[in-house]
């Protein structure tokens, strides 16, 4: 196992009798998940995912993915919350940020995820001359974010290779048997996968919601799927000995003490859509009924240079989880340079890997001083077998958590308030009455 949770830094904030204290209400939070008979017992289908996934399919996902990296320069992902930041994340932790420009082969593109006009016009100016295949995510089609983005899209596709050729360039994720995507795609014939039933968005990573894109990207989805494995197993005993609980317990320790923002940073900027993943998961598993911690986060040390004085000297409202990576993916040596003009030969003769590791340590130590209390999670690598470790980690923390919390976490009713708003402001039938209220509040 690739990932380990640390108390080291906790010591003056929490004690370990208050951990011993918080077991009996871990214990039940344990119990209702593996009875399956607390709140969203429906949406448990990630619990035994890792192993228990449809084989048919995983093999239909590597063949697509062989396909799409055969016969299209740039494959247009289509998706909007759970349905692209866990694909996004994966594959900028393992191949970068900057892959589609440092790789060779297939690019891929995250669309679908706002309404920006700007944004979906650069999107269209990367297909242009380029063969381009297109992976579009929503359980029901009608997601406004991604339904727009699609429409467009599709058409581009069709004005450049045929309705016929594009059909075969369209790979549609989405319900098993209803819903208007899946009605469009079993008309015109596009391949489909399968959004589970019972599992919701911010927990799909791992199904062919996330799969598809992360096996196009180059990934071993065996790998990414071994490690969330591991981690099933590692985390199934509910003990003072499960880290995952342990997190999951330190969390909830230091917000019923008043810390009621989670700070997740990280050392590693090709982590950043890693923190964005997290940020969903909590945030929409634990905001509910006035309750949650609100997470945020950080990329150090650039953002040191922003955030680093409230964190050390402002509101005591928050903890820090520091994501410890042990190995960097690639390391640069460090030269000494004649004249010394910018004064840090004092770093030379050394991997710059040790030096961003001495600012961690060294920021750690700072925001500790500061009464920050920080929690540290060590990956190993940021390679597919790790993530997928990492992965269901946060997983059950997140399910134990909420429950901690007395809260749903697999469901999300406070996401449709703006959807209805949004419809009505934008004239869509059978919102005539809220439109009219709409309009007289913004005057």
């Amino acid at each position: 196992m690739g990932v380990h949770f640390s108390k080291k830094y906790l010591g003056n904030f929490i004690s370990e009798h208050e951990y011993e204290a918080i077991m009996p209400q871990v214990q039940a939070a344990h119990d209702a998940l593996v009875n399956k008979d607390g709140p969203g017992n429906d949406f448990l289908g990630w619990m035994d995912l890792p192993v228990n996934y449809d084989k048919e399919e995983f093999a239909r996902i590597k063949e697509a993915a062989k396909k799409i990296r055969e016969d299209s320069d740039v494959l247009l992902v289509a998706g909007i919350g759970g349905s692209y930041l866990g694909a996004r994340a994966v594959v900028e932790a393992i191949c970068g940020q900057m892959h589609n420009e440092t790789q060779d082969g297939l690019k891929i593109y995250f669309c679908g995820n706002s309404i920006s006009p700007t944004y979906l016009n650069d999107i269209i100016k990367v297909t242009k001359g380029k063969r381009f295949s297109i992976n579009v995510i929503s359980k029901s089609g009608t997601t406004t974010e991604t339904a727009l983005a699609f429409r467009v899209l599709r058409q581009l596709l069709e004005d450049q290779v045929g309705a016929e050729e594009a059909n075969r360039r369209i790979y549609a994720t989405t319900d098993r048997a209803k819903g208007t995507l899946k009605e469009l795609a079993d008309a015109q014939g596009w391949p489909t996968f399968v959004v589970p039933d019972d599992v919701g968005g911010r927990f799909s990573v791992l199904t062919a919601v996330g799969l598809l894109p992360i096996a196009c990207a180059g990934i071993d989805i065996d790998a990414l799927m071994q490690g969330a494995a591991d981690a099933m197993k590692e985390y199934s005993v509910c003990d003072l000995n499960n880290q995952a609980y342990q997190y999951a317990a330190t969390r909830n320790i230091l917000y019923r003490k008043g810390k009621s923002v989670e700070m997740l940073g990280c050392f590693e900027p090709n982590f950043t859509m890693m923190n964005e993943w997290y940020k969903q998961l909590f945030g929409e598993s634990e905001g509910k009924d006035n309750k949650g911690l609100m997470p945020a986060s950080c990329v150090f040390s650039t953002d040191l240079h922003s955030m680093g004085q409230f964190i050390q000297e402002g509101s005591r409202v928050l903890f820090e989880t520091f994501v410890d990576i042990k190995k960097p993916q690639e390391d640069l040596y460090i030269q000494s340079i004649e004249g010394n003009f910018d004064g840090l030969n004092f770093l030379a003769d050394q991997n710059m890997s040790v030096v961003n590791r001495k600012a961690m340590e060294g920021t750690i130590l700072a925001h500790n001083d500061g009464g920050v209390p920080i929690a540290l999670v060590e990956v190993d690598e940021l390679d597919a077998y790790n993530l997928g470790c990492l992965i269901y980690f946060f997983w059950k923390a997140c399910a134990i958590s909420g429950y901690l919390l007395a809260v749903n976490p697999f469901n999300q009713p406070g996401v449709e308030s703006y959807k209805k708003n949004m419809f009505a402001l934008m004239g869509k039938p059978g919102y005539e009455d809220a439109k009219a209220a709409l309009e007289a509040r913004l005057g």
